[in-house]
């Protein structure tokens, strides 16, 4: 198993870049809808319509977000982590994705950039 980090700097203020994590249509708009989701611990979510689901582990708002991830046929989650810091107008958001497939790691960073984080910075920074 494998451990990703990534740290991405979003010109935008916490509370957006909060709402596109846990608002369904926020997630829908910047490309992983269909999307379940909610800011409540304990709360089962799903993304791209399914694809990736699993569970909201600890709630921070606006501070942490910590989520049992499920992909395809995956025995037992991975975790994810996302810890957000605001500065004036800017975010800097932190990925922890824990319990990464060896086979799938090289995979999932990249998508991390290209479908995940990297558009929510996109969709945020337009």
């Amino acid at each position: 198993m494998k451990i990703l980090e990534q740290t991405y700097e979003i010109n935008a203020p916490i509370e957006k870049v909060w709402e596109a994590l846990v608002n369904p249509d926020q997630i829908t708009a910047w490309g992983a809808g269909p999307a379940k989701m909610t800011d409540k611990e304990g709360e089962m979510f799903s993304l791209w319509g399914g694809d990736v689901f699993g569970k909201n582990v600890q709630v921070e708002k606006r501070q942490k977000l910590v989520q049992d991830w499920y992909e395809g046929n995956w025995p037992k989650p991975s975790k994810v982590t996302f810890t957000l810091v605001g500065r004036e107008d800017k975010t800097t958001i932190h990925l922890l994705h824990e319990n990464v497939p060896d086979d799938e790691a090289k995979d999932l960073e990249k998508g991390w950039n290209d479908y995940y984080l990297g558009k929510i910075k996109k969709y945020l920074e337009e």
